[in-house]
């Protein structure tokens, strides 16, 4: 607001008052507070979400008779731990869960380092071939998984590795979408000034790689672990064919349950409640950092 002195000339500028509401309002005036419809589309897309695993904790804890009824139950019974009984009586779920979280661990960890450092490389070293070294990596992805498993299941036979956790670990350590995910990050989030500071400090490829990249590249770090997690746990095809039921993951195990005349649903169920429940628990503990890696990357990019 601007007025003029009388009997001075001059001309002096006061701030206006904002009331309180407009000042918190954004652009187009609208405030920053979320409305009852956004918040009733939020719940929906919980409820859905949530569903399917709660029909599996109800479906798990009833009989194939109750699962037929019309209408079906809608609510747990105590039923459910004769159901974990009977699924690990069928099938080895305990050690398939603990082969499915080394399986899945070595996987994860394998992905995130090669693919980070191969993202790295692809993205700031400047190497001879660079070009069409990417453009093969990145055209491995649309070759189906299945053209591979003849020549894969092969070599693991030569090898001797038939019925052994390294023949599930070692073909899927690096993937050519983490590749190209890392280096998609680091050529934003990754300033070329920190890597000619490193150098100009006598620092080594890998010591630039362990102290300025690995930093920076942690929030993409923490979602391409998540993702490969979650993917070397539902994996199927490969593991059904290189493990037997002596010696198998959580989803071979899986398809051992119900078998007969008439299918079990009631403890197909409960044993897939028990083989999701790990990945839960996972995502539980991890799911605040990996939200707070990727927000802190947002905001530093």
């Amino acid at each position: 607001m601007t007025t003029t002195l009388p009997g001075t000339g001059t001309t002096e500028v006061r701030p206006v008052d904002v009331p309180r509401g407009r000042a918190r309002r954004g652009r187009g005036g609208r405030s920053g507070k979320a409305g009852p419809v956004t918040y009733t589309l939020l719940t929906l897309a919980a409820l859905v979400s949530v569903f399917p695993l709660y029909w599996t904790v109800v479906a798990g804890s009833h009989t194939n008779a109750e699962l037929a009824e019309t209408p079906p139950p809608f609510l747990p019974s105590a039923g459910l731990f004769d159901n974990f009984a009977a699924a690990l009586e069928q099938a080895p779920i305990g050690k398939a869960i603990l082969n499915s979280v080394l399986v899945s661990g070595a996987i994860t960890v394998g992905t995130v380092l090669f693919c980070t450092l191969a993202g790295f490389a692809f993205a700031k070293l400047q190497f001879r071939g660079r070009g069409v070294l990417l453009a093969l990596v990145i055209g491995t992805m649309m070759v189906p998984t299945q053209l591979s498993v003849i020549p894969l299941f092969m070599m693991i036979a030569e090898l001797q590795w038939v019925n052994q956790l390294q023949a599930v670990i070692l073909p899927t350590l690096v993937s050519a979408f983490g590749v190209f995910f890392m280096r998609q990050y680091l050529i934003s989030a990754l300033p070329n000034e920190l890597l000619e500071a490193g150098r100009m400090d006598g620092a080594s490829t890998f010591r630039i790689f362990w102290s300025i990249v690995v930093p920076v590249a942690r929030p993409a770090m923490a979602v391409l672990a998540m993702l490969t997690f979650l993917t070397a746990w539902n994996e199927f095809f490969w593991p059904l064919i290189a493990l037997t039921t002596a010696n198998p993951t959580v989803q071979v195990a899986l398809a051992g349950l119900g078998s007969g005349y008439v299918p079990q649903q009631a403890v197909i169920m409960a044993g897939t409640l028990l083989g999701t429940l790990p990945v839960l628990i996972v995502f539980t503990i991890l799911g605040k950092q990996i939200v707070g890696g990727i927000m802190q990357g947002a905001v530093k990019g």
